[in-house]
């Protein structure tokens, strides 16, 4: 991957939206997909995206929008997807183009449900895009205040360093800061199980529990991190470093925090059901939750907290018994 090259966002979301921010601070021209041709229509008007991220003044000027999946793949060097997970091979279903030979980044903080694969190794399995092309874009950052230009910190990891290094490149700007990785592997899933820990906090607000008990969980939860990601893929890595704790905690206490906010919901009494058609975002963590829970059945080592989400969402266990369960086994 060279300066040179072509960028290109596909999704209409928020964090899609927050990422098309960042590059055109550093970029003449940034591709956008979307399937919503109103949304583009408004964005070329109005300079926002009408639904998601509304506080976020684009630059329309250095778009190129369109709702033709097969025309950005073709137009563009790399390409960052950002698509909520359960979408995403829908939307692929459209193109026609092949991918093998782009560069792509995902920005999808989940599991893709028909293969109960991180997005990562669903490229290279499912459309043979080598490792060495593959990255992904991570936090600690909400999009909610990338829009409102507070400090925000991003990890990109790559197995490739230079894309890696470009890719930072075009995505810092004085209120991003972006630090690079070649753990492509651990920090993808480090990003989709930290939102099923942020459910797992949002239930136990959700239910009453206080401040101290969070600092408990939360510990337990990085610590069970990273047990479950030694499992999957051992390397030499620090748990403790942003990509990973840092990630975890912004998405566990934040407000912004879709998944938190789905877990207080359930906490509260709200069905999964009622709890979906409430929020007007997708939370990740909840498809998450069955995947993780699959792995971990394969795979081995003690998960406590997951196997409580997995109980709530998945066995319709009730949310105050299986806390109660999960207190006695929390360190």
């Amino acid at each position: 991957m060279s300066e040179h090259k072509k960028i290109a966002v596909f999704g209409g979301g928020s964090w899609a939206t927050a990422i098309v921010k960042m590059l055109t601070e550093n970029l003449d021209t940034v591709g956008w997909y979307m399937r919503n041709e109103q949304a583009i229509e408004h964005i070329k008007k109005n300079f926002h995206n009408p639904k998601y991220l509304r506080s976020a003044e684009l630059k329309a000027s250095q778009l190129d929008l369109s709702s033709d999946i097969n025309k950005m793949i073709t137009n563009y060097d790399v390409l960052i997807f950002a698509i909520p997970s359960a979408f995403l091979t829908q939307e692929l279903e459209k193109a026609t183009i092949s991918l093998t030979n782009k560069i792509v980044f995902s920005a999808i903080k989940g599991i893709v449900p028909e293969t109960g694969l991180i997005v990562g190794e669903h490229f290279h399995q499912e459309y043979n895009i080598p490792f060495q092309n593959i990255g992904v874009i991570t936090g600690p950052c909400h999009a909610e205040e990338v829009a409102m230009e507070r400090l925000s910190y991003l990890t990109v990891a790559c197995q490739n360093e230079q894309n890696a290094k470009d890719m930072a490149k075009a995505l810092e700007s004085w209120y991003i800061n972006v630090k690079t990785s070649d753990d492509i592997i651990g920090t993808e899933y480090a990003a989709m199980l930290k939102n099923i820990y942020a459910i797992a906090a949002g239930i136990a607000h959700g239910l009453g529990y206080g401040d101290n008990f969070q600092s408990v969980l939360m510990s337990n939860a990085i610590r069970e991190m990273k047990r479950f990601i030694k499992k999957v893929h051992k390397m030499k890595r620090n748990i403790n470093n942003s990509a990973y704790l840092g990630d975890l905690l912004v998405t566990g206490y934040s407000t912004f925090s879709r998944n938190r906010q789905f877990g207080n919901m359930i906490g509260k009494g709200y069905t999964v059901k009622s709890a979906q058609i409430e929020m007007s975002m997708i939370a990740e963590g909840y498809y998450a939750t069955k995947s993780a829970y699959k792995i971990q059945q394969e795979k081995g080592g003690k998960t406590p907290i997951i196997q409580a989400v997995y109980n709530i969402l998945y066995d319709d266990k009730d949310p105050k018994k299986e806390f109660k369960k999960l207190t006695v086994k929390l360190d």
